[in-house]
């Protein structure tokens, strides 16, 4: 199946046979079962899937925000523990969450968030990183002192892939990064987070149940169904409508105006 595809890679990202679980006993659920996929470098994943599918548990996983899980994750040849993450795997990966308006302290202007997130990384030139920050994510000086209830939802979002990028990661992992934003706003944001990882060199795993959203951002997909990747394919596959199973054709079905 194209989930045992990637066994014999390496790349920036690699899960080999990742379980996670919650509860306990009889009360223990499988939200992800048996997952595997390599990241290579450079390149966009999409994780696609309908809620509850096991997408954004995977992210969870790998950024430590869940500890009960087996099976291995590496990152850039590191394989993770399930307890704890160093300082140096958050200078290497951040995450971009799905709720702009959650992710933001609500007490904190602009100018502390990036501030207190460059400190805590060992940054000293921190005026001039929080100018760059700002305008790198299309935001100028006059946003620096606002709070975020001061800010709109793409505005905020901004901020929220600013403070990620402050550590100068290699790796980003977008869950649902525009699914709390207007329409209107979501294509800017996309658009965004393409520019930044061309000028940058990152690398993406992005989560998201539109398919639309990973075919503009993403070269390779795989599909989730129930915790487990049904099928793997390339975006043109996808645009082609050339899925093998059911359920991916499913989406793809319910998803035609939006992937071509």
């Amino acid at each position: 199946m194209a989930n045992e595809m990637n066994a014999d890679r390496t790349g920036a990202i690699d899960i080999h046979d990742l379980h996670v679980w919650f509860g306990v006993g009889a009360a223990r659920n499988m939200a992800v079962k048996g997952v595997n996929l390599t990241v290579d470098a450079g390149q966009s994943y999409g994780l696609v899937g309908e809620s509850g599918s096991g997408k954004s548990t995977v992210l969870r996983a790998i950024a430590g925000l869940v500890e009960s899980w087996d099976g291995t994750i590496a990152v850039g040849g590191e394989t993770l523990k399930q307890r704890g993450r160093s300082k140096a795997f958050y200078k290497t990966v951040q995450m971009v969450f799905q709720d702009p308006y959650a992710s933001l302290h609500p007490r904190h202007t602009v100018d502390r968030v990036l501030g207190e997130t460059l400190q805590l990384h060992g940054f000293s030139d921190i005026d001039a990183r929080i100018a760059r920050l700002l305008d790198s994510v299309g935001l100028g000086g006059g946003f620096r002192f606002r709070y975020p209830h001061q800010l709109s939802g793409g505005q905020r979002q901004r901020v929220a892939i600013a403070r990620a990028l402050a550590p100068e990661p290699r790796i980003l992992l977008l869950d649902e990064p525009t699914s709390a934003l207007d329409v209107s706003v979501q294509a800017e944001i996309l658009n965004l987070l393409s520019d930044l990882r061309s000028e940058m060199g990152l690398t993406y795993l992005m989560v998201s149940h539109d398919l639309g959203v990973v075919g503009h951002m993403c070269e390779q997909i795989a599909v989730m169904q129930q915790g487990e990747i049904v099928e793997e394919l390339g975006v043109a596959e996808m645009r082609r409508l050339q899925a093998n199973h059911p359920y991916t054709q499913h989406l793809l079905d319910s998803s035609l105006g939006a992937i071509r």
